[in-house]
């Protein structure tokens, strides 16, 4: 079974989506593959680094909404192992990120990036929105420096990610992280590791039964 993630890599809920799936995944006994599609949560350019908290208050009715919402997803966070530090974070455009998902995805070491990916930019306050710092990133998940700033610079990938994007949209994704099995059912929202559980072994027996 393929599951596709559509997801952003700068949204909370998506990186405790991926943990509850890979939860959810060491209990189930069937052959998955995981590709992760792009989403991006606001695709407003971003022009100069800026502490997400702040950001966000601009967003959400001002600082003190958005460290209540921050304090709230960082409590629900724990619960599935990762230990989130809204404080470090940099408010990012993730259009470039994504490319260089794609770019790990044609060399095996998408699920590697993904996860460093959500490190970088929940925990260690880095700018993911830089491409000196996602060819960093590259780098430590195993993918050749060279190889990957040379991608990043190019325009290759452009035309791609941007069409994941407005397919997504085609599709009625609207909000992530979106879970898609077998290339037809639909999973929204990071839903504890049991509904996923139940969602695969469901889906398992429908395609079976087809």
């Amino acid at each position: 079974m393929e599951i596709e993630i559509y997801a952003d890599v700068v949204c909370p809920w998506c990186w405790i989506g991926k943990r509850r799936l890979e939860q959810a995944l060491a209990s189930y006994d069937g052959e998955v593959t995981v590709r992760f599609r792009p989403f991006q949560l606001d695709p407003t350019p971003v022009t100069e680094p800026k502490p997400l908290i702040e950001a966000l208050g601009t967003k959400f009715g001002g600082r003190d909404k958005a460290e209540g919402m921050a304090a709230h997803v960082t409590q629900v966070a724990k619960g599935a192992g990762i230990d989130m530090h809204f404080d470090r974070a940099v408010a990012a455009n993730t259009f470039e990120a994504h490319r260089l998902v794609r770019f790990a995805t044609e060399r095996g070491r998408a699920a590697e990036l993904v996860e460093r990916l959500y490190r970088a930019h929940f925990q260690d306050g880095i700018d993911i929105g830089s491409t000196d710092a996602l060819v960093e990133l590259a780098t430590e998940v195993g993918l050749d420096e060279t190889e990957a700033r040379e991608y990043l610079r190019s325009n290759l990938g452009r035309r791609e990610v941007a069409a994941d994007l407005s397919a997504a949209h085609q599709l009625g994704v609207s909000s992530v992280p979106t879970f898609v099995l077998a290339g037809k059912y639909a999973v929204t929202g990071a839903q504890e590791p049991e509904t996923l559980l139940a969602a695969l072994h469901e889906v398992a027996q429908r395609e079976a039964a087809a």
